[in-house]
């Protein structure tokens, strides 16, 4: 069975940058299961499993745009220290929820620099502006159910940054 839209398939992986330094695998946690079509992975990953079959390996290298995009620089901002007063212990790698005025869901932002005045935050995805670098080993591809399809589409909104606990994409990679 071919990999196609509403498919379920389990893929073993890991990603590399372009140095070959390893950002993420499936490792011990066994194949990652997805619901092909459906935005659950990113983009150049999908396209490039569409019509693979089990048993299938692949090497494939997805530029910015069809990965996380490119590194937007004004999604990097300092902020006033006293927005972040009810922290306690305010770390670099932090993450905070901010709420966007623009769209009706937050933005999640990660702490890069502070002092006593400012905090600088990054809006960015943490893998936005890199060339990703997949070995991929496709595990098991089988008909999604009406049930599988139905929780992904209720789920659609959430794209390849979606970390519902009901869905098991490759968003965190």
């Amino acid at each position: 069975m071919q990999i196609a839209k509403h498919k379920i398939v389990a893929i073993e992986y890991r990603l590399t940058d372009q140095s070959g330094d390893e950002i993420d695998s499936s490792g011990d946690e066994g194949p990652l299961t997805y619901l092909h079509g459906m935005q659950e992975i990113i983009p150049g990953l999908e396209k490039a499993l569409e019509g693979r079959e089990a048993g299938d390996t692949l090497q494939v290298t997805i530029s910015p745009p069809d990965a996380y995009g490119e590194r937007l620089e004004e999604l990097c901002l300092a902020m006033p220290r006293d927005e972040f007063a009810d922290v306690d212990d305010l770390e670099v790698g932090m993450q905070f929820a901010l709420a966007d005025e623009e769209e009706e869901e937050d933005v999640i932002v990660t702490v890069v620099d502070f002092d006593d005045e400012t905090v600088t935050v990054d809006g960015n995805h943490p893998l936005a502006g890199l060339t990703l670098c997949f070995d991929v080993k496709v595990c098991e591809v089988r008909e999604a159910t009406p049930e599988e399809i139905e929780m992904s589409e209720s789920h659609g909104e959430c794209g390849p940054d979606c970390d519902c606990d009901e869905l098991n994409g490759l968003a965190e990679a």
